[in-house]
């Protein structure tokens, strides 16, 4: 049994692992590398790899920094099946041919043809399956049969982490782990205590988050803060669970009375129709969200809130008078309707850039975050004299105390944890402390680094 590390070794994007097993070979993961733009050009090399080889593919969640090249993959000669939870199929697929103006946009500075068209996202989809959690997925049989199950990771809505057994082996991938508990979603489950080999996402192996309860204090204080002002609160957030974390957290806050009635705008057509995908799925969400629908109804709606879903519509929030809050994709400012929000209002002292997720290096969010003093947009230099603040409990991603924790019940048969999605520094933070702490053998692997398990 052979593990090549194609994807998120010493960087936090472009999930991409091969498990040569029985004879065959398996994917975890194909996403899209991402930094300063959406695409980097490393998308268009070709894969270490013949897709045509490809056995199958297991996706843990549907950000497209674990699924976005799976389209290519199927142009280039994959036609094995795609297994996912239902959630994550359905998520995918509006993720993926949401990206298309984007991509059309890096291809042209690359001077590449576009990655894939929304034709090659309707090949892929026809070969993935969705399956719920813990059924089992058996692919061979005899000594050569392969099983693999899907265990809530409690990142997003559907998003899991991957237990594969074979040659009485049995490997788990974390995909990524959620910062847990978390509002709506189910809470991460324990990992398996007889796993031999884990590959763990290390997104903030140096890092301890706040609080649920504190964020949403520290919520309320920036919405304050910024509506004495008369400002402008904007938001770059993922369209998917930070969007409708944000919701169901200022539909309490202005439930409770607790922020003054502002007008709240998303301005994210995908982050609406990924809001519908949520309601669709329900039965995923914790018990206690569960019971605040059948008792108050909708958890994404609130007096003040409005969905832009038309250019028109978005247009007209300039309209609006501040103090007014807007949140919009992207997540890290390096496309989408957020970009002509931040041009427009990052000079204003009274406005506030609120930062709820990860920048990648190179990203415009991630410059904003380090202090730039202007940044480029739209062919203009910008100047940034708006308050620049961060709130790292937004986080989808399990902080250090917790990627402990989900190791913990492993520690008495774990040969080696492997240590991906992460930067190098913050992942050798966290070796360190699974050396002292769980006493476990931990690896930190290199772009196409190989090991034999």
């Amino acid at each position: 049994m052979k593990l090549i590390f194609h994807g998120a070794a010493k960087q936090v994007t472009g999930s991409n692992y091969l498990l040569e097993v029985a004879g065959e070979k398996f994917l975890i993961d194909c996403g899209l590398h991402q930094g300063g733009n959406f695409c980097e050009r490393h998308n268009w090399d070709p894969f270490p790899y013949r897709p045509s080889e490809i056995k199958a593919v297991f996706v843990t969640h549907s950000h497209v920094d674990h699924i976005g090249r799976l389209p290519k993959l199927a142009r280039e000669g994959f036609r094995g099946p795609i297994y996912s939870t239902l959630p994550t199929r359905d998520a995918a697929e509006l993720l993926l041919l949401d990206s298309d103006h984007i991509l059309a946009q890096d291809a042209e500075k690359f001077k590449q043809p576009v990655l894939f068209t929304k034709d090659d996202v309707a090949k892929v989809m026809k070969q993935w399956h969705g399956v719920e959690y813990h059924a089992p997925i058996i692919i061979g049989s005899g000594s050569d049969k392969v099983i693999a199950t899907f265990g809530n990771a409690g990142h997003i809505l559907g998003s899991s982490f991957l237990t594969l057994e074979a040659e009485g082996k049995k490997i788990i991938f974390s995909g990524d782990l959620g910062n847990s508990p978390s509002p709506i979603i189910g809470a991460r489950e324990v990992a398996p205590t007889d796993a031999d080999y884990a590959i763990m996402e290390s997104t903030y192996g140096d890092r301890i988050h706040e609080s649920m309860e504190e964020r949403k204090g520290l919520l309320e204080d920036r919405i304050e803060e910024t509506a004495k002002r008369k400002g402008v609160l904007m938001i770059p957030a993922f369209a998917m669970e930070r969007t409708q974390e944000l919701l169901f957290e200022l539909h309490d806050l202005v439930r409770e009375g607790r922020v003054p009635p502002l007008p709240v705008f998303v301005d994210s057509p995908l982050a609406i129709k990924l809001t519908e995908i949520y309601k669709k799925y329900a039965r995923y969400f914790d018990q206690a969200t569960q019971k605040l629908i059948r008792e108050k109804g909708s958890i994404f709606d609130f007096p003040g809130l409005q969905f832009t879903l038309t250019t028109e519509e978005s247009k007209h929030i300039n309209d609006v008078p501040a103090p007014k809050i807007i949140i919009a994709g992207s997540g890290m400012s390096h496309g989408g309707r957020i970009m002509h929000h931040e041009r427009r209002y990052l000079s204003g002292f009274e406005n506030t850039l609120l930062i709820v997720g990860y920048q990648a290096v190179g990203s415009l969010g991630r410059q904003i975050l380090d202090g730039v003093k202007t940044v480029r947009m739209f062919g203009e230099q910008i100047p940034v004299r708006c308050h620049i603040e961060v709130m790292r409990g937004y986080s989808a991603h399990a902080d250090q105390p917790q990627l402990l924790q989900w190791l913990r019940p492993m520690r008495t048969r774990l040969k080696m944890v492997f240590l991906t999605h992460g930067e190098e520094e913050g992942a050798k933070v966290l070796a360190s402390k699974i050396s002292d702490e769980l006493a476990i053998h931990s690896r930190i692997p290199s772009p196409g680094e190989s090991f034999e398990l």
